[in-house]
């Protein structure tokens, strides 16, 4: 099992929800955050300027069965993407165990 954490434009959620439920991930946690990026330039909307740097983001918290990392990848990144700066990251580490609370049951069948 791997744990798909990503940070995205908040902006973009609606679209990444979408694209992860069309292709069969139906749970996941979020957060909304603010962070600090590598920008150093801000941009000028309406006449005000601001720095994509502390935007607010969403973090998308995704546990999926080894063979559907890829899927929940692309999902992410083909809806998440604008081609600017700040559009976020992907990041993806091992999950030992998973156990369900109602049933006892461990292992990917509690992903189900």
């Amino acid at each position: 099992m791997k744990k798909v954490e990503a940070i995205i434009r908040k902006s973009k959620f609606s679209s990444v929800k979408k694209a992860l439920h069309d292709v069969g991930v139906n749970f996941f946690s979020y957060w909304d955050v603010t962070g600090l990026g590598n920008e150093k330039e801000g941009h000028v909307y309406r006449g005000v300027a601001y720095s994509t740097s502390d935007i607010q983001r969403r973090f998308l918290s995704i546990v999926v069965n080894d063979d559907f990392l890829d899927v929940t990848i692309n999902a992410i990144l083909e809806s998440g993407a604008t081609g600017d700066v700040g559009d976020g990251k992907i990041f993806v580490s091992d999950i030992a165990q998973a156990y369900r609370i109602r049933t006892g049951e461990k292992g990917g069948e509690t992903l189900n």
